[in-house]
């Protein structure tokens, strides 16, 4: 049976829906789970849940916990990547100092000067475990990365790396099921296809019953209650005509039209939101979601205590996360479709080779095999373009440890260009580089 390696396992909650997903999955029920992270009382928790799954379900897995990344290396056929590096120390600066010059982002994980610093924060620890995983693992065992920001980060594997590589993102799946609630279908009879970028792809078909659901979206998107929901989402979808895939706060953060200044994020979008409180407070306002993270640190792993106890319950059903799948498909080569961000190998033929690409790929025992998409849309194609600008530098700076594109990376940034001067912006990534520069080795 598969040895499975989670590095990053002491983020418990996620740790608990993968794992979970793996014991309840009959092909994967007596892998090995090595878990690897760096903090050891949270590393020990992630143990003591895995131990507790596979107690309660009487299966034959076995788990293993090491601060020793290597030695959870050795030998694995799979291995899944789920770190931040410099944790919540490194992500209040990405939120704090572009704040200072009026850049205010909700989340700030995946483009912009958070998504972008985050990237060079992860580049080298991703190519370090590449490195690792060519000296230590099976030639075909793939690395499954749900580490953000996720374009920038498969892109730098891709071209620094070039092992089996697959990232993960769960906005397909969301978002395909919030359109199946919009028009009322039940998600069984509803198919798609979706290509872009990560957190930037589109529905470019929406069929229920084998029939085009976008006019039932079109209508759904009239409704003042749905447009509260996701009011930055249907603006778009209404202006550009196909739907995005990624959460109205998140989406905000890839265009120059919604977050120019603090009155216009607080004046104009806060009162789109049906939950002004809830969702302005965790996923509109700036630094929202960095806030939402250290508010509920202690919830989560208290939640994950009382789990380990037998005080609550244990998951029961497989979540839509795709990780499962992939290993699933491969071990038992029945084919599964998931869509997985890729090295743009002429799949996308509108936007530029290399570029990480969010596609549907077939999985089986060959492996994920990426679909070809052909041409989006134009203005979808020039939209994508204008994030995939941002990346390309963000890459190719990290790997030549050259600062300027970095700064020439965010001054092309839509975000930042709306708001900053070209002094301001190189101000600006002069700081993130000196309060960042403990977790920058390649600078």
């Amino acid at each position: 049976m598969p040895k499975i390696t989670l590095i990053g396992a002491g983020s418990v909650v996620f740790t608990r829906n993968l794992t979970s997903d793996i014991l309840l999955t009959p092909a994967l029920q007596d892998s090995t789970i090595a878990l690897m992270d760096i903090d050891p009382q949270r590393l020990e928790i992630a143990r003591a849940l895995v131990q507790r799954l596979i107690d309660a379900r009487g299966l034959g897995a076995r788990v293993e916990a090491t601060l020793d990344r290597r030695a959870a290396l050795d030998g694995a056929d799979y291995v899944v990547t789920t770190i931040q590096v410099g944790g919540l120390e490194a992500y209040e600066h990405d939120i704090a100092i572009p704040l200072k010059y009026g850049v205010g982002q909700c989340v700030g994980d995946t483009l912009g000067p958070g998504g972008v610093f985050r990237g060079l924060r992860t580049i080298p620890v991703l190519l370090d475990i590449c490195k690792d995983m060519d000296a230590l693992c099976s030639p075909r065992a793939p690395l499954i990365n749900y580490s953000n920001p996720m374009a920038i980060n498969s892109w730098a594997v891709a071209e620094g790396s070039g092992r089996p590589y697959v990232g993960l993102c769960h906005s397909v799946q969301g978002t395909s099921e919030m359109l199946a609630r919009f028009i009322g279908a039940p998600y069984e009879e509803v198919r798609f296809k979706v290509a872009g970028i990560n957190h930037q792809a589109w529905f470019l078909e929406f069929l229920w019953n084998g029939q085009d659901a976008y006019p039932l979206l079109r209508e759904a998107g009239r409704n003042p209650e749905l447009q509260g929901q996701e009011p930055v989402r249907i603006d778009l979808f209404q202006q550009f005509g196909w739907f995005v895939t990624e959460s109205s706060g998140h989406a905000s953060e890839y265009v120059p039209y919604y977050r120019k200044n603090a009155a216009m994020i607080e004046d104009d979008l806060r009162p789109r939101f049906k939950n002004p409180h809830d969702e302005w407070l965790n996923f509109g306002r700036s630094g929202g979601y960095l806030r939402h993270c250290k508010n509920r640190l202690h919830d989560y792993m208290d939640e994950v205590k009382e789990q380990i106890a037998g005080t609550r319950p244990l998951p029961t059903t497989r979540s839509h996360e795709y990780g499962c799948f992939i290993m699933e498909a491969m071990e038992t080569n029945r084919p599964t479709i998931i869509y997985g961000n890729v090295a743009n190998s002429g799949l996308i033929t509108n936007l530029p080779a290399g570029c990480a690409v969010e596609v549907p790929c077939v999985v089986d025992g060959n492996g994920i095999q990426p679909c070809y998409v052909g041409d989006l849309p134009p203005v979808l194609a020039a939209l994508n373009r204008t994030n995939v600008n941002v990346q390309e530098l963000a890459v190719k700076g990290s790997l030549a440890g050259d600062r300027e594109m970095i700064v020439h990376s965010i001054m092309l940034d839509p975000l930042t260009a709306a708001v900053c001067t070209l002094p301001q912006i190189r101000a600006m990534v002069g700081e993130l580089f000196a309060a960042q520069k403990e977790w920058l080795p390649q600078f």
